[in-house]
Order: C-alpha cells, then sequence, then structure tokens
C-alpha cells in the first residue's frame, strides 16, 4: 500500500499504513509497532479528514479499510453491528434496497462507520436528528491496556463519550451498533432558493428550518457589500414515495496534480458569478437522488487534486445562535476582502441537539466552511483574523477540518479535552492532539 496522507494535503506527512484485516490484528500490529519505538500511532480509515487529525505522531498508522464486514443485522428494525472500517457508501448498498438510510450523514459517503464514530459526524440535518452518535448504541473497542471492551451510553458511559468525537484517541474501534433510519423511497423532494444576502439566509432559514429535515446553503463567499452572503438555500425531505434504487457507480476523475492550485481569484469569481445566476427563478422544486442531494462532490473522485501539489485548509467553525448574524456576516467580510476563498462554501443551521462526544464539535449556531489553497502568509492572517471573531463569540474550529488551530484556542473551544485525555489509549497519538493539547 502506497504512503498515506490526509484529504487536505497539509500538513504534509506521509504516513506509512499498516493493513487490519481482522480484529485480531490489532495487538500485534500495536506491539511490532511499539517495540520499533513507534509509539504514537492512530487508526486511518478513508483519510477523509482534512488536516492533522488522521496523521499519527510516528506517522505510521494502522489502515482499517478491509476489516469491513457486517457482523449482524435486524431488517425488521434497522439495527445493524458492523466492522469499523465498513464506509457509509457500504451501509448505503446493503442497506437503501431494504427500506433503510443513515440517519445522519456527512458531505462524503467515503468515510469508514469508524471514522464517523471517531469525528461525530453531522450533516444537513444536524437540527432534526442532531449528530450521528446519537444513533450510535454500541461501541466494540481494543484498548492496549485492556484488550477488547464493549462501551455504550449506559456502559462505561465515560469511555463511551470519550470516544464520539474522540478523534480515534481512545483505543482502536472494531465494530459500531448502529440505529439506521427507515426510508420509503431513495429520492429527495428539494427546493432551491436564490437569496440576495446574508439578511434574506437567515430569513429563509428560520422559515423553511421547522419543515424540512435537510438544510444547508451554498454562498458566494467573495462577493461584498449588499451582494455579500448571496447563495443558494437547499432544502430537502426524503419522497415519500418512488423507488428505493441505489445510484449508479463512478464519477469523473482528477488524474494529476497540477503544478499550481486550479482554484485561485480568478476561477472563483467566474465559478461563483456563473453557479449563483445558474437559476434564473426564485425558487426552484424538483425530484433528485440521494447521491445528488448528500454526495454532490463525490462524483469528482480525487478533487482535492484541484488544489494542487500544497494542498489546502479547510475552515469550519461554528458561532452560538445568539451572536451568529453579526459573527459569521463579519467572516463573510473578512474572507472577502482577502480574496482568496472556496467554491464551495457552506453555510449551516446546527440544532439544539446536544451531542453526545465530550468533544464534539457542533452547538445551537450556524456553521461556516470553506475551503482554501494552501499559502502560508495568506492563510495565516486571514485565519488569525476569523478566529478571534469565531472564539470571542464562544465559537469553535472543527478538528476533523483544522490544520492551524492554536492550543490555547482549542482548550477554551473544547474545556473538557483532559477528560478524553484521561482516557486516550497509551500506544495512540494524533499530530493534531500533540500541537492542541501538549
Amino acid at each position: 500500500m502506497d504512503q498515506l496522507l490526509s484529504w487536505g494535503r497539509y500538513p504534509y506527512n506521509l504516513q506509512t499504513p499498516h493493513s487490519i484485516y481482522w480484529p485480531d490484528d490489532v495487538p500485534q500490529a500495536l506491539t511490532d509497532s511499539g517495540s520499533a519505538g513507534q509509539d504514537g500511532m492512530l487508526v486511518f480509515g478513508c483519510g477523509r479528514s482534512y488536516g492533522d487529525s488522521c496523521l499519527a505522531e510516528s506517522n505510521h498508522v494502522l489502515v482499517t479499510q478491509n476489516m469491513d464486514r457486517v457482523l449482524a443485522a435486524d431488517w425488521e428494525t434497522g439495527i445493524i453491528l458492523a466492522q469499523a472500517g465498513l464506509t457509509l457508501a457500504d451501509v448505503i448498498r446493503i442497506a437503501l434496497p431494504r427500506g433503510w438510510f443513515l440517519p445522519v450523514t456527512p458531505g462524503t459517503k467515503f468515510v469508514t462507520l469508524g471514522g464517523a464514530v471517531a469525528n461525530d459526524v453531522h450533516g444537513k440535518n444536524h437540527h432534526v436528528m442532531g449528530t450521528f452518535c446519537r444513533h450510535v448504541s454500541r461501541l466494540v473497542m481494543y484498548r492496549s491496556d485492556e484488550g477488547v471492551v464493549d462501551c455504550s451510553p449506559a456502559e462505561r458511559e465515560e469511555l463511551f463519550a470519550a470516544t464520539v468525537g474522540g478523534l480515534g484517541l481512545t483505543g482502536v474501534i472494531l465494530a459500531v451498533e448502529l440505529q439506521l433510519r427507515r426510508v420509503v423511497s431513495s429520492e429527495i423532494e428539494q427546493r432551491v432558493i436564490r437569496f440576495a444576502g446574508l439578511d434574506e439566509f437567515f430569513d429563509i432559514s428560520q422559515k423553511y428550518d421547522a419543515t424540512h429535515e435537510c438544510t444547508v446553503a451554498w454562498i458566494d463567499c467573495l462577493a461584498s457589500g449588499k451582494k455579500a452572503g448571496r447563495g443558494h438555500y437547499i432544502v430537502g425531505n426524503h419522497a415519500q414515495e418512488g423507488p428505493l434504487e441505489l445510484a449508479p457507480p463512478g464519477g469523473v476523475t482528477m488524474p494529476i496534480d497540477p503544478p499550481f492550485s486550479l482554484v485561485n481569484q480568478f476561477s472563483l469569481r467566474v465559478f461563483n458569478t456563473i453557479y449563483y445566476n445558474s437559476q434564473q427563478k426564485k425558487e426552484v422544486l424538483s425530484r433528485v437522488g440521494y447521491d445528488a442531494f448528500f454526495y454532490p462532490l463525490d462524483r469528482v473522485l480525487d478533487w482535492n487534486r484541484m488544489y494542487g501539489r500544497a494542498g489546502f485548509q479547510q475552515y469550519q467553525c461554528v458561532v452560538p445562535q445568539q451572536d451568529s448574524y453579526e459573527v459569521i456576516r463579519a467572516v463573510i467580510q473578512q474572507i472577502s476582502k482577502s480574496g482568496t476563498g472556496s467554491f464551495l462554501a457552506v453555510l449551516k443551521q446546527c440544532g439544539k441537539s446536544v451531542s453526545p462526544g465530550l468533544i464534539s464539535f457542533p452547538l445551537h449556531g450556524v456553521s461556516l466552511a470553506l475551503d482554501f489553497p494552501q499559502r502560508d502568509h495568506v492563510n495565516k492572517r486571514l485565519f488569525s483574523k476569523l478566529d478571534a471573531l469565531v472564539h470571542e463569540a464562544g465559537g469553535r474550529l472543527y478538528p476533523a477540518k483544522d490544520a492551524h488551530m492554536s492550543a490555547a484556542y482549542f482548550k477554551q473551544a473544547y474545556p473538557q479535552w483532559e477528560r478524553v485525555e484521561a482516557l486516550r489509549d497509551p500506544r495512540l497519538m494524533s499530530q493534531f492532539w500533540k500541537r492542541v493539547s501538549q
């Protein structure tokens, strides 16, 4: 297996993989690495974490994608027990024809169950369904100091709370028991509303969040003045009738690493202008497949290569509800002034549901996520301004996407981090955790 990188390919630290096929492989892999002076390993799933949270301090990782078997499934209740290397794409492939779907999904289906737990992922329906791990009823783990252990919200609840959203630090997740959600169709009833600015976004959000399970907005991050924050508001509900069909496999691919980023000020302005004006009507109603609605970027394989060999950083923050309007406006203004940003800038509402993890990311408020081509001097200057706005408001950054957060800001935003550290497996350490906790 080739050496591995995080999805953002920044920081550029190659990881040496050690493949895991069965749970019994884990103790030996950890022992062998330890005897070679390689304590500080980490589990590596599909590698869709953007920054350094999936990079081991030792640069040696246990790759679990081959540990991908379904162990048990009750298709009457929708409860599935599967090994941690099974991807969300595989869960959909197995469950959807039987009338079940993921209760919560991030913007890519190329994530393992173990990765979804370790990052307590969230999606377009957070305001209704909360985070992924609210639907996880049991975990089977291996800890180097204990062996195989079970945990759940009722059994070893402190370990469970430290593990969900715990960035893979409390042990090697072997299996996940998940409650799926019943669906009668693979299609989504979608409504897309074009809005002219941030004021209109908040008005629309207040109107439609209560009647739609899934809500998200694309914004033009370079628009300024009265147009600042303009974009498309996209809402949807699972259709109440229609076929149960799997999306066709495949997609286009980005075959090479260009020598420079294809995402730049010129290409962004052209793309954002065309995309914003691509919808002429104020509102468009349609019925779309689940793949187009939940996973539009998955149709472009290796899309991270568009940013060139230097890679990119994502900046994803969440700001508490009471200050969301002013702070998000200020953040967007700073990004617009910088002249850099993302062709996919995502704005969405996070609900009141409390995440089960000690350091899970979402809180009640508004989340904003953008990708920035990796340019040290530009990003450092911009991120320092954005960090000040977010943290002064009591917001926080998403560890799964982060490659720059300071230890001081992390500890302020995640005050329960020490409870995770107390339960960290002594053989496991990520570059992210080393940076923000030690």
